[in-house]
Order: structure tokens, then sequence, then C-alpha cells
């Protein structure tokens, strides 16, 4: 079957398009997104302005469209930390349905951990052993860990790269005072965790997904997206420590000239880097293994095991 799958998320709206059958592996075939930044649109008591409303609605409009240009049967439809926390939420899922027919799924962080593992476990597959999975989003950052399909611990916490820039690092280039407070406030958050999930076990294979994951494997070194998804990327905690300060001292448009760093995420790499250096220290890894695979393939892959067989 051709799938769709519509994902939004805080920083991007995306819709993915694949061919699907149970027992096979995804393949894409078309990607149709937008760097919408909703949470750039909060106003007043946390709520999602008319305008970010508009944006979602006319994006979703035109992504239908290109999914039934593209012949899909049926299209997966989620949404993520933005919406989840907006306090006008429903009122925003109530306004998509209403004007595109599109019913938006609101998953849980641990919802969003949960399917992550479940991506990252069959990419890499039984052989790998316990698995350790950190997913740094815009609004959150998922960690899970466990030997099966399902994770035997699965968290969420606050600390998204974009939320963590609009937070603590808007002044350019970073002030240190702002980014000693970031690094502190990280930190105490991580280490609220740290001691479930190393009681957990310990991981034979840490592996992380997302694009602030990529980028700062990129940034260190890591093969082009170009090389395929079957290159192997790997981001190293000391190689990851020493780019920290470099880009403190970067603005966000000179972040944007490093290799696979867009400048809608350039802005909130640095967040993004101390999200991941104090995950990697805290939890005890020296290197992450780069996913091909994350959220939306861990939706799809749910959805085909519901086909009867």
């Amino acid at each position: 079957m051709r799938l769709g799958v519509l994902d939004v998320g805080s920083n991007t709206v995306h819709l993915l398009v694949v061919d699907a059958h149970h027992g096979a592996a995804p393949l894409p075939a078309h990607s149709h997104k937008t760097e919408l930044r909703l949470a750039e649109h909060f106003v007043d008591d946390e709520r999602i302005s008319p305008t970010g409303v508009d944006a979602l609605v006319e994006f979703i409009a035109s992504a239908q469209v290109v999914a039934e240009d593209l012949g899909v049967t049926e299209t997966l439809a989620f949404a993520t930390s933005a919406i989840r926390e907006a306090t006008n939420g429903d009122d925003v899922l109530r306004e998509v349905h209403e004007r595109t027919g599109i019913e938006l799924k609101v998953l849980s962080g641990d919802d969003e951990a949960r399917l992550t593992f479940l991506a990252v476990r069959r990419w890499y597959g039984w052989s790998s052993g316990r698995i350790l999975v950190l997913d740094i989003g815009g609004g959150s950052l998922e960690i899970a860990v466990g030997t099966d399909e399902v994770p035997d611990l699965a968290v969420s916490v606050a600390l998204g790269a974009g939320r963590m820039h609009r937070e603590f690092l808007m002044r350019e280039p970073a002030h240190a005072d702002d980014v000693r407070a970031l690094r502190k406030h990280v930190r105490a958050t991580i280490a609220d965790v740290a001691g479930r999930v190393t009681r957990a076990g310990d991981p034979r294979h840490a592996v992380a997904t997302s694009k602030t994951f990529r980028s700062l494997a990129r940034i260190t070194g890591a093969a082009p997206s170009s090389d395929g998804p079957f290159a192997k990327r790997v981001l190293r905690r000391e190689d990851l420590r020493g780019w920290v300060p470099k880009l403190a001292a970067m603005t966000a448009k000179e972040r944007g000239d490093l290799p696979g760093v867009s400048l809608g995420r350039a802005p909130q790499l640095l967040a993004g880097a101390l999200v991941a250096e104090a995950a990697m220290d805290l939890l005890g890894i020296e290197k992450l293994e780069i996913a091909p695979w994350a959220l939306r393939e861990g939706v799809i892959l749910e959805r085909l095991d519901r086909i009867d067989r």
C-alpha cells in the first residue's frame, strides 16, 4: 500500500509518502515539508496564534493535494509537543479537521519515545541486543532503552533544541552566562532521569535519531546525507565537546554555513549540542550511531503490524 505520514512537529511539518507492505521495509517515495516552526507561533498564555493555525492548515491542505496526486490510500497524521502543550491545542485540532478533514492524533512524549525505539529496533535487528535510543526534537528529548521491540523504559523531558534556544539563547553570539545557565538546567533535568535509565541495564548499542543529532554528527565528520541511509554515521562525545565552544562563538548565520546544517535550524544547534553532550555524559555514552529511521518510520511500522495476516 502507499501510505502518507503527516508529522506536525515543533519545527517541521512533514508529509512522507512511502510504499509499505507487512514484512518489508517502508520505501520512501516522496517528501513534502516546510519549516513552519509552530512553537514560535505561541502567544499570550501559550496559545498557538491564528497566524500559526492558518499556516498549519495551508500546509496540510497542500500536503493533501500532494498525497492525492501520488496515489496515497491512507494518511497517518500525528502531532507532537507543540500542539500537545498549547493551551488551545484542542481548538487547533478541531479547526484543522473542520478546514481540511484531517484528524491529527496527538502523541504523548512516551509514545514518541516508544515508536522511535520500535523503528530503531527494526533497523538494527535483534543482534544489536539492548539498545539505548536518544531523540532530540524541537520541544522535547526522548530516551528509551530495552531489549525487545517495546522498550523497558521510555521517558520524555522538555529539553527540545528549539525550546532550549528560545528559553536561554536568544542573544547572539551566545553569552557565556546564558550558555552556563542552559547547561546547568539541562544537566539537572537529565540527572533526574539518568538513574532510571542506567538501572534499566547497560546498552550494547547506543543510537541517536533526529535532525539535530544528524547535523551534529555531520559537522564532526560524519558522511553527508547524499551517501545514503546505509552509510555508518557516528557522533563521538569527545568530538562534540570540542564543538560546543565553537558553536557558542558563532552567529546563527555562521552555523548555517556548516555542512549538514540548514539555516532554519542553525539558531537552535548550540542548544541541541548542549543537550546532546549532557545526555551522553550523564548516561556514560562515548559514541552514538546515527539511525536513519525515527518516529515517522515507527508510526508506519506500528500501522503495518495491525494488518491482518
